[in-house]
């Protein structure tokens, strides 16, 4: 029973208050956003998907200020309140967020949706009529904000442009954070803005002030942005593919692509991702911006602020970064090549390394499709170059270790952290170590420039086991339920690839993921994109709030 005195002015209790008026402001921030969409439509003349995002805006602007209004003087946050608020307002964001999609789907009528197809199309349908669907719509919304990349549109071009911008803005956003984002411009003095902003999965500090970090962060991600649209707008220009192209559809392209490459996103509005270019220019490009996404924002900063690029190896997530992606490629590449024989079915082992023969552009290919791809799964950004649905289970198994692991804790990246695995390693050797030494022995290590103690260094590797414990046994489990869901013509190795995707907010597909996929499959991955988000602590705080309520 919840004692008056635990009651807000409103009569609700104080840490449901709490809760609501901050996912309210969530809300809020999403409804503007959705408004400013309309623009959009209004631009490209899409009347009818602008009639949808008006009314999405309405909706979540009438919930978000409604529940702002009715609980704004509720208590600051605490952890456990910012925790609730993190996986409670993500859920429904993505809920939210599918709005904009269904409505659009119900709206147009399917002769103005045909116009919608590219001309010259080997299809004839508009790609919007699968977001008619509530799950296909919710599934696009959930991918988009927490930045996985798995979609529904079968042909991303027969899009109306107003969704194709809707796709990759929830996917900027959402990089960053919809609460980061929130807390820049909403913040409130006080304890509750780090609370928030912790229970994002984010602890790391540029400022001492958080809505210092906060504004310096999108500062810098909203720098990089522009100068990844001009550099791939350039290289989409000097491409055999974007020559054709008028300039406005190139820019419309590197405007979409930037977004979601430094992101770590990986929605594309091209029919196969950059596999459409098959441009080696502007996956050089694309290297790079990926890179970025994957590296901490403190460590952008210290490279912008105090030009000194000594930062990207002194940081220890950069350097492992930055080793991992040389390393996995090399190791990618030589699985891939060897493989070519199994994949291509035509060639003897004696012609792999014929000057001239007909294998020697399939050993190139391999080492830039490998090279491309390692990246993309690493950094978490899901761009595909290559049909990897057609590689071989040990080149597949490769990239999942990579989705599994992400990039750098504090960047826009999914997986379990570098830092995490580091951690475990250390720790592992740590404990190893110890067993030789004497009780009374006074040891501790470093870790990314800190000194830890015996104490610290238990929590430190305690914490971590017991996340990435936590990530490994659902994405098992996921994976086995998946395998008997995906049909006879997918392999394990393939239902592993497609969850550690989803759970790891990659976007990657062997093929699994699409509107004919099993409707229990496609609902299992709305959870893993979730919980890889917000990394499950927060989703398990919810589900205990859920089911037995919150302390007063």
């Amino acid at each position: 029973m919840v004692r008056p005195r635990d009651r807000d002015v409103s009569g609700w209790p104080r840490d449901l208050a709490t809760i609501a008026r901050d996912v309210g402001s969530l809300l809020t921030m999403e409804a503007v956003l959705m408004t400013a969409s309309v623009l959009v439509a209004v631009v490209f003349r899409e009347w009818y998907v602008a009639l949808a995002f008006a009314l999405a805006g309405g909706i979540t602007a009438f919930v978000g200020l409604g529940a702002r209004r009715a609980f704004t003087s509720a208590p600051d946050p605490r952890m456990k309140h910012g925790m609730i608020v993190a996986a409670a307002g993500w859920l429904l964001v993505a809920v939210f967020g599918s709005l904009p999609f269904l409505f659009s789907a119900r709206f147009v009528p399917a002769d103005v949706a045909v116009g919608y197809v590219p001309a010259g199309a080997d299809y004839a349908r508009s790609s919007l009529a699968y977001f008619s669907n509530p799950l296909h719509a919710f599934f696009e919304s959930m991918s988009g904000w927490t930045g996985s990349g798995l979609t529904m549109a079968v042909h991303e071009p027969s899009l109306p442009r107003t969704i194709q911008w809707w796709r990759s803005l929830i996917q900027w956003v959402g990089g960053v954070g919809v609460i980061v984002l929130t807390v820049s411009i909403l913040a409130r003095p006080g304890s509750g803005s780090y609370a928030l902003y912790r229970s994002e999965t984010r602890e790391e500090k540029i400022h001492p002030s958080i809505v210092s970090t906060v504004r310096t962060v999108w500062k810098i991600f909203f720098g990089y942005t522009v100068v990844s649209i001009l550099v791939l707008f350039a290289a989409i220009l000097a491409s055999d593919y974007g020559s054709q192209l008028p300039l406005w559809r190139a820019g419309w392209q590197a405007l979409n692509h930037a977004m979601t490459g430094l992101s770590t996103g990986g929605f594309s509005v091209t029919d196969n991702s950059i596999a459409t270019y098959d441009s080696p220019l502007i996956e050089s490009v694309l290297l790079p911006v990926m890179a970025l996404g994957a590296i901490a924002f403190p460590v952008h900063y210290t490279v912008l602020a105090d030009r000194d690029v000594r930062a990207l190896v002194s940081d220890l997530q950069t350097r492992w970064l930055l080793l991992l992606f040389l390393l996995g490629a090399i190791v990618l590449i030589v699985q891939n090549v060897v493989s070519i024989p199994a994949t291509e079915g035509a060639f003897d082992a004696s012609e792999w390394f014929g000057i001239g023969s007909v294998l020697g552009p399939l050993v190139a290919g391999a080492a830039r499709d490998s090279t491309f791809q390692w990246i993309s799964a690493l950094s978490c950004t899901g761009f595909q170059s290559a049909p990897i649905g057609r590689w071989t289970a040990g080149g597949k198994v490769l990239v999942s270790s990579a989705m599994v692991l992400g990039g750098a804790a504090g960047s826009t990246v999914g997986g379990i952290k570098i830092i995490r695995g580091y951690v475990i390693g250390r720790g592992i050797a740590w404990q190893f170590h110890r067993v030789f030494l004497p009780s009374s022995a006074v040891v501790g290590t470093r870790l990314n420039g800190r000194r830890l103690n015996r104490e610290e260094m238990e929590q430190e590797f305690s914490e971590a086991a017991i996340v990435t414990l936590l990530w490994l046994l659902v994405l098992v489990g996921s994976s086995l339920v998946l395998v008997n869901l995906a049909g006879p013509e997918f392999s394990y190795a393939d239902a592993l690839f497609e969850v550690a995707s989803a759970q790891g907010n990659v976007g990657l597909s062997t093929g699994i993921t699409g509107p004919t996929m099993h409707p229990v499959a496609e609902a299992m991955f709305l959870l893993n994109m979730w919980i890889g988000r917000l990394e499950i602590i927060p989703i398990l705080v919810f589900a205990r709030s859920v089911l037995y309520g919150l302390d007063p």
